[in-house]
């Protein structure tokens, strides 16, 4: 079982995955201490808020085609079938990150009209988006082709930079949302300036390492259309994680006030990155290797592999559980100012969130290896079905406290129901493809 764990690249992979996850967290965490101390909840909400669309425009607009690049990848055979595979992810990314800064755009317009908001924040965030678009296209394509360091000193920069020159503009200009914005901006404008010239073009910088796969074919013989088919299913399925994953912040900015969104982004944020972080880290080393395994149709090793993966996030979750129902107050000191502390008493209820959000993405990777998108699109969508009747009752009934107690509900139930549809207690060959093809006709007819 740990043979593949000895192999000398893995522990290479997962000392720059390590790395990289690491520093990002601590610069995260203790920018996000400092800011806290310099911006007002209110200021932090709006943020948080905006920060959000950013998050929706990379989760929809970008990330399925990205993902699609990572999982066909190891199908390519030869350089020119992965350059042309890489000029498709890159064309297809900037083009719909294009319609989402027009989205926005017009969004933003409504919006100032109708409230009399700001519509110089949506620009702001417009520009946001494309640079983050950019930091996402260039780190996963090189964790797809397994540049560990590469893409862990490209994350490691922006998170570095981008706190550090949000404080900066903060204090010189002045504690309004739109300086904190332009800091995070610059950062990742100048972060991802310099990796791009360190590295050239992306996709040349990963080839080396990608292996044939088993017959010697190359079966990515028609690319834009093997990453359509590949991300459409994804665009919604993208859709509902935001929706899971930042839509109760908007259902508390709709029954309470900006500054609730505030107390609860910050705490949200430090609970979830100490077990995204973490996720994250197992999910570098393992998804790579076992897409692989899946794709030279080695079973019993992506078997293995995947179940070693799904053992050291239980215990991830588990370990981290425990030690933050002991530590919650200790941490609430050490990493939110003063005037967010009154949000402590949500933490335990989010981290049992995150845990099992955790745990569903890693129950849910035989979907993806198998490329049945929309199988997982159905598991997804039982979660924001959960999510939209939960939030709304919960933060109604009990406050800041029952956004926090519904994600439990939400997670727990998309993490059964990813678990039920892949089922990763068989080896992802095995499944009867006349079954599995009755199962997705099922699914798409539900959809």
């Amino acid at each position: 079982m740990f043979k593949l764990l000895k192999e000398k690249r893995l522990f290479g992979d997962a000392f720059w995955v390590l790395f990289g996850q690491l520093a990002s967290a601590i610069a995260l965490l203790a920018g996000t201490r400092i800011l806290t101390e310099l911006v007002t909840p209110e200021i932090y909400g709006q943020v948080a808020l905006l920060n959000g669309f950013v998050a929706l425009g990379v989760a929809v607009f970008s990330y399925p085609f990205i993902c699609a690049g990572m999982r066909l990848l190891p199908e390519c055979t030869d350089d020119a079938g992965r350059a042309a595979l890489f000029s498709t992810v890159f064309r297809l990314a900037a083009w719909a990150t294009g319609l989402a800064m027009v989205l926005l755009m017009l969004g933003g317009f409504v919006y100032s009209r109708k409230l009399q908001g700001d519509m110089w924040l949506f620009v702001l965030t417009g520009f946001l988006l494309a640079v983050t678009v950019r930091r996402e296209l260039g780190i996963q394509l090189l964790i797809g082709g397994r540049k560990q360091r590469g893409a862990s000193l490209w994350q490691t920069t922006d998170s570095i930079l981008r706190p550090l020159l949000a404080i900066a503009s903060v204090i010189y200009l002045g504690q309004k949302a739109e300086w904190v914005l332009s800091g995070y901006i610059a950062a990742s404008f100048v972060s991802n300036t310099v990796w791009s010239l360190v590295f050239g073009r992306v996709g040349k910088a990963v080839l080396p390492t990608v292996y044939p796969a088993k017959g010697g074919q190359n079966s990515v013989v028609h690319p834009t259309a093997a990453v359509w088919a590949y991300a459409l299913p994804l665009l919604p399925m993208e859709l509902i994680f935001w929706l899971n994953g930042l839509g109760d912040r908007y259902v508390i900015g709709y029954f309470m006030t900006a500054a609730d969104v505030g107390l609860y982004a910050a705490t949200y944020l430090i609970i979830n990155e100490a077990f995204n972080r973490s996720a994250m880290v197992l999910l570098r080393i393992f998804q790579p290797v076992y897409f692989q395994a899946c794709a030279q149709n080695q079973l019993n090793e992506g078997f293995r592999i995947l179940w070693l993966w799904i053992a050291c996030v239980s215990a991830m979750g588990s370990i981290g559980v425990a030690l933050l129902l002991i530590t919650k107050d200790w941490v609430a000191l050490l990493l939110l100012a003063q005037s967010y502390h009154p949000a402590v008493a949500l933490m335990p209820a989010i981290a049992v969130g995150c845990a099992l959000h955790c745990l569903g993405t890693v129950v849910s990777q035989p979907l993806l290896a198998k490329k049945c998108t929309r199988l997982m699109l159905l598991g997804r969508l039982s979660g924001v079905m959960a999510a939209a009747i939960s939030i709304p009752l919960m933060v109604k009934e009990f406050g800041l406290l029952g956004a926090a107690m519904a994600n439990p509900i939400y997670f727990g139930i998309e993490a059964l129901v990813l678990a039920m549809l892949a089922r990763p207690w068989r080896p992802v060959c095995t499944v009867n493809k006349d079954v599995l093809k009755r199962t997705e006709e099922t699914a798409e007819i539900l959809i």
